[in-house]
Formats: structure tokens, C-alpha cells, sequence
């Protein structure tokens, strides 16, 4: 077996793992980069970015919906196909542009899973491969259900393959992936029904917001099964029989395809990280505040497979960068988590930052609920929205705003600005003394920090 070295060794090709190896390699570093699937990452290829394309042709017909009578004469109609093929116009490219770019540095790429066999050796292509530094940039993948039939499962990702909406879809998992989708195939005719294990969907999430997003999804038709156990898919001739247990009763609901919506897990079975001394757990390789492996020294790890990380791709950026830098010159970059709103692509949209009510209770002695429903305020009547509503906490010593959560067709951007509030230590005062564009749901914000 040929033996080949490098300065770096990088297992995984999306935004972290990239920019980890684009850093070393610009600063005259040999390096090389593996990934069993396509060169381009996650969230680029069958996550975000696509999910996005397609999400915003259920916002349309959602809006039309709203108006429809107002101005609307007729709903719009959607060709599923056309959007298929405008998603693949972005994705399709950039495995190939992801390769021509690393191609450029003089990266070696290996499309295929590595496997550690000892503290600085891989076997890849069947070839042996040493480095001085390892960084693992693998991910997340799907969890694995184990009940019978649970491999007829589909993971989200097939979604952006689909040919056609199917007439009916069961999802198990009600968090962000599972919530989105199901917004989707219900907005364009399919019928939906959610599945979980827990008593909420989006647990992360307020559950003032979540139980309106959930309201408005079960008017628009989707079924939530809350606190059920899943104990057989069964495979029909054109369907699948999905049978639970629901407060101690066999129940079972019928459809066309089946989809594995409970979350992701980080992607190292294939690794064999023991051979290499590599500590991980459930949250991932076991980082330091350098993201330097704690039990192997050559080993970094960046981005969703990182204990010091969270699903995001700004995040996976921010670690890549590091990695890169602290290989250059060790400890010359810690990491430390920032602030980071997270966003529901369902519509309304559903948006957190900050603390919780819950944690900044804990946190703090005394603390401010500025909470409400503004379904009648201006914003949400001109668009005959049936549902917005915010809850922000502040800190009642300091008068300083911790946290916000916000329902409304908007959300997605205005979070934007009490990340910014809370990143700045600003007070309500003055966030009050801001002037913003009227009227937009932006010049709403300050409304909703009147009396508590």
C-alpha cells in the first residue's frame, strides 16, 4: 500500500472544512480534503441554500392564499418540476466549482470517507496517508430510528429530488427541518402529518410562538401527533402504513412516503475514531476553546461536528477561520460561541435570540416580559396575516434587552436588529430612541417594548 504525507489532512468539504483548507494551503502548507459525498458541504447542496429555493414558492402561494378576494382573483399555480430544476440551477455547480477552486490551491481531494488507523495515519482509495494535522470537518447526518421498517425511511434531503408533491407525507420529528417541509408539502396541496415523541414541536423555541405556528399549521390542514411512539413502518403496495402508540393506544395513519425528520447527529462512525485516540461523544470531537481534539493534539475539529458548535453555517465559517489560523500559528484564534439568532422558515417565520423567559429568569433577578399578539397591528392587516406576536425579556437592573422571539411574515430580518440590540448591551430606552423605516415590521419593534 503507497504511504503519502501531508501538513494537513481535512475530512469534509463543506464551509468549515473548506475554509480550514483554503487558509493552509494559501500560506504555502501541503494539504488535502476528503468527503464521501459530493465536494460542496450540506447546507450548499441539500440543506439551506435549496430548501430556501423552494420554500419561498410556499410563502407565495401562502400570501396569495391571504389575499385571495383582497385583490386575488386567482391562487397562482406551481409547477413543481419548474422549481426542481431553478433549485438544481444553484446546486448542481457547485460540486464541480468547489473542485476547481481547491484545484486551484493545489488541494488533493479523496472522495471518500477516511478511516483512522492509528494517531497520525488514514487509509483512503485504498491508500495509506500520514499528516502532522488532522482536521475533522464531517458534519452532521441523519439520526438512525431503530424500529422495523425504518428503513424505508426518507431523509430530507430527497425532498430536492422528489418528481412530484406526493398526495399525502408523514415527518417524524417536529423540529426546524420537519416543521419546514411540512410547511411546504402542505402549502402545495399535499396532506401532512407530524409525528413526535415530545409534547411540542420546536422545543428550542417559546412555546407562546410555537403553539400559534403550530395553530396556524393545523388550520392550513397538517396533523401533529404529540407524545407518540413510533413502532412499525409497514410497506404497502403504493404507501406505507405507519403504526404508533399514543397514550398507551395502537394508532396508525397511512401515506405515500415517509420522511426521518428527528435531527442529525455528528457524522464520525465511519471515522473509527478510537484508533486515533480521538475524544468524542454525542455532541461531537471534543474540542477546546483552540478546537484542538482533547485527547489527540494533532486532531482540530470545526463546524456541526465540533462540541463547541451549533448547526449554522455563519458558525461553521467563524471555526473554519480558526482552525486554519491556529494550524498557521497554534493558539493564535479562540473560539468563543457569539450570539446567534436562529430562524423557522415556515410562514410566518418563527425567530429566537438571546435568552429564553425560562434562562434569563434563572439568570437574572428580576426580569421584563414584554409580550403580546399583534395580529391586529397594521403590518399583519395590510397582508391579512392571521398571526404575529413577540415576546422580548429584558433585564430589569440594567434595563437591557436579552432576548427576543418574534412570530410574523418578517422575522427572519427584524431578529436581526435585537441581535444586534442584545450584542451591543442596549437598552430599551435606547432601542426606543431608534428611528426605523415606516411602515415596516422593523418600526414595529419599538411598540412592542411599551408598558410590560
Amino acid at each position: 500500500m503507497t504511504t503519502k504525507h501531508y501538513n494537513v489532512f481535512v475530512i469534509g468539504s463543506g464551509v468549515a472544512g473548506q475554509t480550514a483548507a483554503k487558509i493552509c494551503a494559501k500560506n504555502g502548507l501541503s494539504v488535502a480534503i476528503a468527503d464521501k459525498q459530493a465536494f460542496g458541504g450540506t447546507c450548499a447542496i441539500r440543506g439551506c441554500d435549496p430548501k430556501k429555493i423552494l420554500l419561498q414558492f410556499a410563502d407565495l402561494i401562502q400570501k396569495s392564499e391571504q389575499l385571495e378576494g383582497l385583490g386575488i382573483k386567482k391562487l397562482p399555480k406551481i409547477s413543481w418540476s419548474d422549481i426542481q430544476n431553478f433549485q438544481k440551477s444553484f446546486t448542481e455547480k457547485i460540486p464541480k466549482s468547489t473542485e476547481e477552486n481547491l484545484a486551484e490551491l493545489k488541494i488533493d481531494m479523496y472522495h471518500q470517507s477516511p478511516t483512522f488507523i492509528s494517531e497520525n495515519e488514514i487509509e483512503v482509495e485504498g491508500k495509506k496517508v500520514t499528516a502532522d494535522t488532522f482536521v475533522i470537518a464531517s458534519g452532521l447526518t441523519p439520526r438512525k430510528l431503530n424500529f422495523e421498517g425504518a428503513k424505508f425511511l426518507k431523509t430530507s434531503a430527497e425532498i430536492f429530488h422528489l418528481p412530484k408533491v406526493p398526495k399525502s407525507a408523514t415527518f417524524i420529528g417536529a423540529g426546524y427541518v420537519g416543521m419546514e417541509f411540512c410547511f411546504l408539502l402542505s402549502t402545495l396541496g399535499c396532506k401532512v402529518t407530524l409525528i413526535d415523541s415530545g409534547a411540542q414541536a420546536l422545543s428550542q423555541f417559546d412555546d407562546f410562538l410555537v403553539d400559534k405556528l403550530v395553530s396556524s399549521m393545523k388550520k392550513k390542514g397538517v396533523k401533529f401527533v404529540f407524545n407518540a411512539e413510533i413502532e412499525s413502518v409497514e410497506k404497502k403496495k403504493k404507501s406505507y402504513k405507519i403504526h404508533y402508540k399514543q397514550k398507551g393506544k395502537s394508532k396508525t395513519v397511512t401515506s405515500k412516503i415517509v420522511f426521518n425528520t428527528s435531527g442529525r447527529v455528528p457524522a464520525t462512525a465511519l471515522l473509527n475514531l478510537e484508533k486515533a485516540n480521538i475524544q468524542h461523544d454525542e455532541t461531537g470531537v471534543i474540542v477546546d476553546d483552540f478546537l484542538v481534539n482533547k485527547t489527540n493534539k494533532n486532531v482540530y475539529a470545526c463546524g456541526d461536528v465540533s462540541s463547541k458548535s451549533l448547526p449554522l453555517t455563519p458558525l461553521s465559517g467563524l471555526q473554519g477561520y480558526i482552525v486554519g489560523n491556529n494550524i498557521l500559528k497554534k493558539n493564535s484564534k479562540e473560539f468563543e460561541n457569539p450570539l446567534v439568532p436562529s430562524v423557522v422558515f415556515t410562514h410566518p417565520n418563527l425567530a429566537t435570540v438571546g435568552y429564553s423567559e425560562a434562562e434569563a429568569k434563572k439568570r437574572y433577578k428580576d426580569v421584563i416580559i414584554f409580550k403580546g399578539d399583534a395580529s391586529n397591528w397594521y403590518n399583519a392587516k395590510k397582508g391579512n396575516a392571521a398571526v404575529y406576536a413577540f415576546k422580548i425579556i429584558a433585564n430589569k437592573r440594567t434595563n437591557e434587552i436579552v432576548g427576543a422571539h418574534l412570530i410574523s411574515a418578517a422575522a427572519n430580518e427584524t431578529i436581526n436588529i435585537f441581535a444586534t440590540a442584545i450584542n451591543t448591551k442596549m437598552t430599551i430606552d435606547e432601542f426606543k430612541k431608534m428611528i426605523f423605516t415606516y411602515p415596516s415590521y422593523a418600526s414595529d419593534l419599538k411598540n412592542m417594548l411599551k408598558d410590560a
